[in-house]
């Protein structure tokens, strides 16, 4: 369980220090764009106060306290499944990057009116017009080793 404090919180500060970072020291804030490797990798300033990919970017003043709410309340039920399920070291790291990730955007959305964007990435001809984070990425890693490696250690089952 100690790994999943351990990956979460590495996984919030990382997301965190990054974000301040490219925004405030790199000055994405007023220099908008910054190109790294580009087409590769390029800063983009980007605010997403919808969900995934700016859904419902326009809703109501509300919908970000039910979006930071939500955040919450599903970063406890997965910490209360893993602590019931879970015994592989993958299991928790997984369950942590997916908490550590949403948690980060969460706090964005605490002290901004969304979450901070930044990364930029095509390749082969393919123009991608979305920015996101690395707390996504961490989201993404995690529900991936999640679908991937999750159950290989549940308690009570005969490894035969």
């Amino acid at each position: 369980m100690r790994l999943l404090w351990i990956s979460a919180g590495l996984a919030f500060l990382l997301d965190q220090f990054t974000k301040n970072f490219v925004f405030y020291t790199m000055n994405l804030v007023t220099e908008e764009v910054i190109d790294v490797l580009p087409p590769y990798l390029v800063l983009r300033k980007g605010m997403n106060t919808g969900v995934n990919f700016g859904l419902f970017a326009d809703s109501a003043a509300g919908q970000r306290w039910i979006l930071i709410a939500l955040s919450i309340v599903l970063c406890l039920m997965l910490w209360y499944w893993a602590r019931r399920n879970y015994n592989a070291g993958i299991e928790y790291i997984s369950a942590g990057l997916v908490i550590g990730g949403a948690l980060g955007n969460a706090f964005d959305r605490l002290i901004y009116p969304g979450v901070l964007d930044f990364l930029n990435m095509s390749c082969c001809g393919i123009d991608n017009p979305y920015v996101f984070n690395l707390a996504d990425v961490f989201i993404f890693a995690g529900a991936m080793g999640l679908v991937f490696f999750g159950g290989e250690g549940r308690r009570g089952e005969n490894a035969s």
